[in-house]
């Protein structure tokens, strides 16, 4: 049964595993299997997410129609994109982590360099916005509306894993919120990362990922 975008992000995130999601931007198309995702809830639900306190500026998109393009700046330096879920006015997404480029590799080659490998064009959150070509100015786009396209897989994937969310920082980075779910010996799934906050604390407990 194809996955509800309405639903929640913990319940969308693992169901998107295999998706392909397409960009046919004026440079061209490029098409990837997402391979990687994390899920992220909202208001009061989870501090790892932007939602976590309420609707802003920044994070009103989250707060939309489910299966619309939520981006956001990060670092100073990179754009992340998300899949908006759960029912309009309750804040839910999936950051897409990875993925394999499965058309389009010498578009997203160009973008993100000629010597990259094919393993690494889109392996990690900000490398797959530049390999998809994805800018802040896509934020609220319509997924299922050109030029932009998500299709769904007609069979869950199997196989994948279950971790703590790479890079988050405070509780939101730690146990209950093992919402980081990638499929297992992908080569294209990026590294896991625990956030520097975190470390002193998960090594005096013993804690693995």
């Amino acid at each position: 049964m194809p996955v509800d975008l309405a639903a929640s992000a913990v319940v969308v995130a693992p169901a998107l595993l295999g998706a392909v999601l397409s960009h046919d931007s004026p440079e061209g198309l490029v098409s990837l299997r997402i391979t990687e995702v994390e899920a992220y809830l909202g208001t009061g639900e989870d501090p790892g997410s932007h939602a976590h306190r309420g609707r802003t500026p920044r994070n009103s998109v989250m707060f939309g129609r489910p299966g619309t393009l939520y981006t956001y700046f990060t670092y100073g330096m990179h754009t992340c994109a998300n899949v908006v879920c759960s029912p309009e006015g309750s804040a839910s997404a999936v950051l897409l982590r990875a993925g394999e480029v499965v058309a389009g590799e010498d578009l997203a080659r160009n973008r993100r360099g000629e010597k990259v490998s094919a393993r690494d064009l889109a392996r990690g959150p900000a490398r797959l916005v530049v390999a998809l070509g994805i800018s802040m100015a896509d934020n609220g786009a319509d997924l299922d509306h050109p030029p932009f396209h998500l299709e769904l897989p007609s069979v869950p994937a199997s196989g994948y894993e279950e971790t703590l969310r790479t890079g988050v920082s405070g509780p939101g980075g730690a146990d209950p919120f093992r919402w980081r779910f990638a499929l297992r010996d992908e080569p294209t799934v990026s590294p896991y990362k625990v956030h520097p906050s975190l470390r002193s604390v998960r090594a005096d407990r013993g804690v693995q990922r």
